[in-house]
């Protein structure tokens, strides 16, 4: 099934519908957007059944969809445009931003391919054609020079649709990539085809935070390209799909609670505190390798004044907290998730500003083969963004499932499970040996089994 090819049928640029005053304006970038630039594009997108309907037209829903996203981009403006890049000699520096006098567009491609939803779904692990549900494949932040910084690609299954996005992530995180796909399942539902602007619910913020007495625009200390430029090239991973139940994860927590003999840790951090434990003995480290969790936080209500939830681009920091292997294996698990507790709580205001003035002292660029060491696991995006709102006439998404973008081994992505009521999806990614051995992990398999019977 992996040597199922996926057909181009047609690709075009979509633009705003309208441009505002703001959209003629160049767009600068925060600490943590820079910070993205060698990183992947973000890459997820939603599984849909084809509607039974027989009057269901992969034509006129096919123009709805761009319709729609024209609509959406006006308010999303940053996202039809592209990078450009102001080098100074001396000092050498290069300044990045969105450059609205080059904006040709979002691209939108129309493809298939012949394979049925249960292909898809059906197998343990996700099968790599879905990476060719995406455009962008293998793409950085910086590509976003010259190509879009948004595509979409829409794939006719046989008996499915497929809907990918791929994103600049130097422009969104997560929290904005889906504020962005929520709000143009928004526009797609209201079917307004007249030719005011569609309102949303939502609209973004787009002007960027920067630091207290930083100014507004940030340069990296690069004279070119080449001195920071890295892409990732990841070994040959497995990916797979583990599904927890709500009531499976209240069990978890409760266990880790009480252990702790507290109320305070989430269901978040008791499932990372599992994922970690059970990753760790899967690789099978010496007592004394040390091995380190990173989440991912949102840092828009943690700043003081807070950015609103809508505040478009990155804003989040990733935490890390290590011990060695034998410290993880020799306490309980409410241990591990005590640590990770501590971690997200005592991450505030002045905690953020430091990092931030840091940054501001001595810019840096992530590089994956650094900064994501194969002795760690990353836990990325959120179970709490709303994917399988995004309905866009077809009715509640199948599955929600990501392309090849910063994947690595010991990639933990959380998503919000599709029967919803605080049950989650965990796509893991991990080398084929270690895969293999959490698989046969009984503490593991027992959460996801839902046999966690404290």
């Amino acid at each position: 099934m992996d040597s199922a090819t996926v057909n181009i049928i047609s690709d075009c640029f979509i633009k705003p519908k309208f441009i505002s005053e703001q959209a003629k304006k160049p767009t600068y970038f925060s600490p943590w957007d820079l910070a993205m630039i060698n990183v992947n594009y973000i890459q997820k997108g939603l599984l849909y059944p084809l509607p039974n309907d027989q009057n269901f037209s992969i034509t006129t829903f096919l123009d709805d969809l761009k319709d729609s996203l024209s609509a959406t981009l006006t308010h999303f403006h940053p996202l039809a445009a592209r990078l450009a890049t102001k080098k100074q000699q001396n000092p050498p520096s290069l300044t990045i931003f969105i450059n609205p006098d080059n904006s040709p567009g979002a691209r939108f491609i129309h493809s298939s391919v012949n394979l049925t939803v249960d292909d898809i779904l059906t197998p343990n692990d996700v099968p790599l054609v879905v990476q060719s549900f995406f455009d962008h494949h293998k793409a950085i932040d910086h590509d976003g020079h010259e190509q879009s910084l948004l595509s979409v690609q829409v794939t006719e299954l046989i008996d499915g649709i497929f809907i990918g996005c791929s994103i600049n992530h130097m422009v969104v995180d997560g929290a904005s990539f889906w504020h962005f796909f929520n709000s143009w399942s928004e526009v797609f539902q209201s079917k307004r085809k007249n030719d005011l602007l569609d309102p949303i619910s939502r609209p973004p913020v787009i002007e960027r935070w920067v630091p207290d007495g930083s100014g507004p625009i940030l340069t990296l200390p690069f004279a070119h390209e080449d001195e920071f430029i890295d892409r990732p090239y990841p070994p040959v991973l497995r990916e797979r799909i583990f599904r927890f139940s709500s009531d499976s994860l209240a069990k978890l927590k409760a266990k880790v609670n009480s252990e702790c003999n507290t109320t305070k840790i989430s269901t978040l951090q008791s499932l990372s505190a599992l994922v970690w434990r059970c990753v760790t003995r899967a690789r099978r480290f010496p007592a004394d390798k040390e091995t380190g969790c990173r989440l991912a936080v949102n840092n828009r209500s943690r700043l003081s004044p807070p950015l609103p939830d809508n505040y478009l681009g990155n804003c989040i920091q990733a935490m890390r907290v290590t011990a060695t292997a034998g410290e993880l294996l020799e306490h309980s698990i409410g241990w591990t998730a005590w640590r990770l507790h501590e971690l997200v709580v005592n991450h505030g205001d002045k905690e953020i500003r430091e990092y931030m003035d840091s940054w501001v002292k001595s810019p840096f660029v992530y590089k994956m083969g650094v900064f994501f060491d194969g002795n760690s696991i990353q836990m990325g995006s959120s179970p709490r963004f709303d994917m399988y709102g995004n309905e866009f006439g077809l009715g509640k998404g199948l599955a929600v499932l990501s392309g090849y973008a910063n994947k690595f081994d010991g990639k933990v992505t959380l998503y919000a499970g599709r029967e919803g009521g605080g049950s989650m999806d965990l796509e893991v990614c991990m080398l084929p040996e270690n895969m293999a051995a959490l698989e046969s992990d009984e503490e593991f398999m027992s959460v996801v089994r839902g046999e966690n019977g404290f």
